[in-house]
């Protein structure tokens, strides 16, 4: 008996969980038909079967909701780059580093481009207004920590110079590699990542800028 009363606020905190997944689901749906900027949450409490009072009981704001979309877009991206890295093992050769950084920016772009709604918001700012909370940008400064820890492993091995794990390097890296997403998306919005004319360019922008910072004078 004593547990019983316990069961009936988890049983709730799950319908609670479940009914904000199918909102953010249903506004990133219908941001996918008319634009980031053009979210109606008339049009998502139609579709989720609510009125759009309900809503409020869940997010406070259009802007809440934009916000958790933006967090829960850059949580997701920086899970995917952190599991490449685990699977992609340690790098043992200057070209092996070339190799990794190549691999790893394109599965950063290949995400962002299988998820154009929440890129639209992560690489953009299609909604006026609309500002990133410092939480939901959290995860998109440890994806750059996370690259220039991986530019810094290369800097310790000798293989790039030490420029290369310093701020202006790492800029230019992640707005080369949000270039192509923007590119992409924006005049080819119909081309998956392979058959992209803007991704196709990745290893020569990151040969660019390895070779930019090698320690090397010739290139390989």
């Amino acid at each position: 008996m004593s547990a019983e009363p316990a069961v009936e606020p988890d049983r709730r905190a799950r319908r609670r969980q479940e009914s904000i997944d199918e909102i953010l689901t249903t506004a990133v749906e219908v941001m996918a038909e008319v634009g980031a900027g053009g979210l109606n949450l008339g049009e998502v409490a139609r579709r989720v079967g609510v009125r759009p009072p309900s809503l409020y009981q869940y997010f406070p704001s259009k802007s809440a909701i934009y916000d958790e979309v933006f967090a829960r877009g850059w949580r997701e991206l920086e899970e995917h780059i952190r599991a490449f890295d685990r699977a992609a093992g340690p790098v043992h050769s200057a070209g092996g580093a070339r190799d990794r950084l190549r691999a790893g920016s394109a599965a950063f772009v290949r995400w962002a481009i299988e998820h154009p709604v929440q890129a639209q918001l992560m690489f953009w700012r299609p909604v006026p207004g609309f500002e990133p909370s410092p939480e939901a940008f959290a995860p998109a400064l440890a994806l750059m920590e996370l690259t220039r820890s991986t530019l810094a492993g290369f800097v310790a091995a000798g293989w790039l110079r030490p420029e290369a794990a310093e701020d202006d390097a790492v800029r230019a890296q992640t707005t080369a590699m949000s270039g192509v997403i923007s590119q992409q998306l924006s005049n080819e919005p119909a081309a998956g990542f392979d058959d992209g004319l803007y991704t196709r360019l990745i290893p020569l922008l990151i040969d660019m800028f390895f070779d930019h910072y090698s320690t090397r004078k010739d290139r390989p």
